[in-house]
């Protein structure tokens, strides 16, 4: 006849015949299907804890043996690198090791993993830089970059795109501008995004972060400077603009354009001539537009300074 009672637990008489006190938070043992599960749970967070292990300090990287060597050349602040174990053996990655600890960086070799971990497309070719905080300018800096001569300064009023803000900069570097001022609030700044996508061009010319705009562009017309504002709502276009000398360009965010304070220290709007049906160019693509409207104006009494 078949025996339909509750098969006890294993290890409950154990459990019960005082081999050891039983205490109030003890749990019944489990079945051994219930067991490995228990077993296979408690393993689990230990394979996340070691995974965690091997993420690095949350901080900003420039990944890859060609950008970290253009870092390294243009003198963007690094922190430390962070070397795939085994990279030695690389030669290429070995003769960047050699170039980064001539430069006094701090060199870690790590297990690829971490790098993996820290990668944000997976392409570190074995070495990452953690890079510092930019050495931004003041105003004095840019002044003083500028001489008594012709001379543009780009004013950022709040913009807060990074592929913007870098492709700007490009531009402004490019022309020979003496320096570009932003805001140090809901503005971008010299990031690892905007140090790519200005092609280094952030460690060429004096970025200055300040507090208020309208400020600045004061100590500016105090140095001499025409401030120009970017705007649609500008009669005329940059070719009537007075953009000869020492100019002071101006730009608005991406979607408010210039706030009221610093249209008001404005002395002249300008805006592109426009044929076709597209609504606007955009920030960074306007602001090269008049960047080498400037140069135009100036290449002459530029060229014959040199």
């Amino acid at each position: 006849m078949a025996d339909n009672r509750k098969r006890a637990p294993r290890g409950g008489k154990q459990a019960a015949s005082g081999s050891r006190p039983i205490r109030r938070n003890d749990r019944a043992a489990a079945p051994k299907g219930q067991r490995e599960r228990s077993q296979a749970q408690a393993a689990r967070p230990q394979r996340d804890r070691n995974r965690d292990n091997v993420q690095v300090s949350k901080g900003e990287f420039i990944e890859g043996r060609r950008a970290a060597a253009e870092a390294l050349r243009t003198g963007f602040p690094v922190k430390c690198a962070l070397i795939a174990e085994g990279g030695e053996r690389d030669a290429a990655l070995s003769r960047l090791v050699d170039d980064l600890n001539a430069a006094g960086v701090r060199i870690k070799f790590v297990p690829r993993a971490q790098l993996d971990a820290l990668s944000s497309h997976g392409a570190h070719q074995g070495i990452a830089l953690e890079v510092g905080n930019f050495p931004y300018a003041d105003v004095a800096d840019i002044l003083d970059r500028a001489g008594d001569g012709p001379a543009l300064v780009i004013v950022l009023d709040h913009v807060t795109d990074d592929g913007n803000f870098g492709a700007i900069v490009r531009s402004a570097e490019v022309v020979g501008a003496a320096g570009v001022i932003i805001a140090n609030k809901r503005a971008a700044g010299v990031t690892v995004g905007s140090y790519k996508t200005s092609a280094g061009a952030v460690m060429h010319l004096p970025i200055a972060q300040v507090p208020n705009i309208a400020r600045a562009l004061d100590d500016l017309k105090a140095a001499g400077f025409w401030v120009g504002g970017a705007s649609e709502h500008a009669e005329g276009s940059c070719w009537d603009a007075p953009f000869e000398g020492r100019v002071a360009l101006v730009m608005g965010s991406e979607g408010d354009g210039i706030s009221r304070l610093v249209l008001e220290k404005c002395d002249f709007l300008t805006k592109l001539p426009q044929r076709g049906m597209t609504e606007s160019l955009n920030v960074a693509q306007a602001t090269t537009a008049l960047c080498f409207e400037w140069l135009r104006r100036n290449a002459g009494e530029l060229m014959g300074e040199e």
